[in-house]
């Protein structure tokens, strides 16, 4: 399944290591992960700014994840869905990609449940989303 992980998701891998890094780490095995350079930017400037990471740990926390997903272009959005549009960047990058879904445990986003044929969900709905989409 092709899907994007929404910062939120890839900061909780990095600092809580609980459920977003099983998801993360399960992702980058059994999926295709697509995020774009300003997903990967937003990363880094909140890991620096609010989780006190130097730049020098932030650049390798963002080139470790570089490394394991697809980083696209996307093209933006026809007209704005969200208030923030950081929360629109996410929603164009799943859509050029052709993405199945977006794991973000933004409430802006999931409160959408989907963005056309892409589900929106939180991680924890993860799980039961690939076992109800699993061929088998």
């Amino acid at each position: 399944m092709k899907l994007v992980l929404d910062t939120n998701v890839l900061i909780a891998a990095f600092i809580a290591h609980g459920t977003c890094g099983e998801l993360f780490e399960h992702c980058m095995v059994h999926h295709e992960v697509v995020l774009s350079k300003g997903i990967l930017d937003e990363l880094q400037d909140v890991l620096i700014r609010q989780f006190k990471y130097t730049k020098g740990e932030a650049t390798l926390a963002v080139h470790l994840v570089r490394t394991r997903v697809t980083v696209i272009p996307s093209v933006p959005l026809a007209a704005p869905v969200c208030r923030d549009p950081d929360d629109d960047e996410i929603l164009a990058v799943a859509q050029t990609a052709g993405c199945s879904a977006i794991v973000t445990g933004d409430k802006d986003l999931t409160v959408l449940g989907h963005y056309g044929r892409i589900k929106i969900m939180t991680p924890s709905d993860f799980w039961k989303f690939e076992a109800e989409t699993a061929s088998p």
